[in-house]
């Protein structure tokens, strides 16, 4: 295998483990919600919920670098100082996701959650930023697809801020279920949280198959 051939290898796998992963978050999901089931049987199903997640938050964190690579391989010219970083970016970004899912008892971490909300909205007005600027400048002439692509990526950061803000309410019940102070009225409130980022959840499943398709069709190429 050349080096091209291993990055998109490294790309295709990226994708097929978020969609994967974000699948059995939302489904072991269900009966952490499930007020009928035990106490103890939720909080299993919670343990795998957000062991499950760690993997497509890790896919999300370094599909940017790898993409940047892969489009590197293909034609796209970057500056040294903007390929230096791509390279970088996934490695920090994932540092700070396994971060804060493996010391989310530190002391550090509320202020840690603060920033990485506001490192993806920062990311979402670079994507968006960048992608205007290529296409007013012409500069991904032969490649319009990666704007397109760019654009996706940058709808999934957000469809993430989302999720994490309609997610508030589980995560406080969540609380309250670990140290068994939760009552009829806060497995409602968790339902309804839950329920509020579902068309997030579907959104992201929809963007993901339709970013595959995109770097397959390679649309509007040529």
């Amino acid at each position: 295998m050349n080096p091209y051939d291993i990055v998109l290898l490294i790309h295709i796998l990226l994708f097929c483990y978020w969609l994967g992963g974000d699948v059995g978050v939302f489904y072991s999901s269900q009966f952490v919600v499930n007020g009928q089931l035990s106490r103890e049987t939720r909080m299993t199903a919670a343990k795998i919920m957000l062991g499950c997640d760690l993997i497509p938050k890790i896919c999300m964190s370094l599909m940017l670098t790898v993409g940047g690579i892969l489009a590197h391989y293909l034609g796209v010219q970057h500056e040294t100082w903007q390929f230096v970083g791509i390279i970088l970016l996934g490695p920090v970004w994932l540092s700070m996701v396994l971060v804060l899912h493996y010391k989310h008892h530190a002391s550090y971490i509320p202020m840690l959650s603060k920033i990485d909300f506001f490192f993806r909205c920062i990311m979402i007005f670079a994507i968006l930023s960048s992608s205007v600027y290529a296409y007013n400048t012409g500069r991904l002439t032969d490649t319009p697809w990666v704007i397109l692509k760019l654009l996706g990526f940058g709808f999934l950061i957000f469809c993430g801020l989302m999720i994490r803000v309609n997610l508030q309410d589980f995560s406080l019940i969540y609380a309250k279920i670990i140290h068994n102070t939760y009552d009829e009225s806060d497995n409602q409130k968790m339902v309804r949280s839950l329920n509020k980022v579902k068309p997030w959840v579907i959104t992201i499943w929809l963007i993901l198959i339709l970013e595959a398709y995109v770097g397959i069709a390679k649309p509007f190429s040529g």
